[in-house]
């Protein structure tokens, strides 16, 4: 059963040797995401699933112990999911969404379950998503969930994606089923829209939509902002 879920952005530049002289501009996202682990760590979960987009179509697993960097990104920074040796065949890596996460976890000094890790690519449907959820929430007594993902990408005109006056109300709505979270809501978000609006967070969402049925979590919003044009918002259920 699901018992605490932390939602969290997923950009690169959350590790500051990424971000190098615009570090500053992301603390409040990084003081706000140190917070939610420190909801799940609360919840005293048996097993932790993270989950985050993936850059290809597809579902791909990551045990505990697989290996990241953010070499791809110019800074020789390496992480690793968790603290048990991998399982995963040689040579697997995280995706960078999955690095972000097992960067923040090991900032957090995470030690509290063992963890896993899933990747779900953007074609992935929300019924498959929902479906997903619900067996993670079957895997054990307490899970918890650490759910990567940014809101759309739409939001200046230096976006990644440029301007789009939709982008802002609809990161706005997932703001709000976030915040209270409304598992309904999420389970209704407009696909096409999110993948106008290249909104990598939209499948790990519905993923948490599908493990929080029947849970009676209650949720709150940490942060909202989009400071480089993309949305990015932190929220803790429990």
């Amino acid at each position: 059963m699901l018992v605490a879920a932390a939602v969290c952005p997923c950009p690169p530049l959350l590790v500051p040797e990424v971000a190098e002289g615009a570090a500053p501009e992301l603390d409040a996202a990084r003081a706000a995401c140190a917070d939610a682990l420190g909801v799940l760590a609360a919840a005293r979960p048996d097993l932790l699933l993270v989950v985050g987009p993936a850059e290809a179509s597809g579902i791909g697993t990551h045990p505990e112990g697989t290996p990241g960097s953010f070499r791809g990104f110019g800074v020789d920074v390496g992480v690793r999911l968790g603290t048990a040796a991998a399982a995963a065949e040689p040579g697997r890596v995280l995706l960078p969404s999955l690095a972000v996460a097992a960067w923040l976890l090991e900032r957090a000094g995470w030690s509290d379950a063992p963890i896993e890790g899933l990747g779900v690519g953007e074609p992935t449907t929300a019924e498959r998503c929902i479906h997903m959820g619900r067996e993670i929430a079957a895997r054990a007594g307490r899970v918890a969930l650490l759910v990567m993902g940014d809101a759309s990408a739409c939001r200046t005109l230096k976006a990644p994606g440029y301007l789009d006056e939709r982008a802002a109300p609809f990161d706005a709505s997932v703001a709000r089923a976030l915040g209270a979270a409304d598992v309904s809501a999420l389970k209704e978000l407009d696909i096409a829209l999110a993948q106008e609006l290249q909104t990598s967070g939209r499948a790990p969402w519905q993923i948490l939509a599908g493990a929080a049925e029947g849970a009676g979590l209650a949720g709150a919003l940490l942060y909202e902002d989009a400071p480089y044009g993309v949305g990015y918002l932190v929220a803790t259920w429990s």
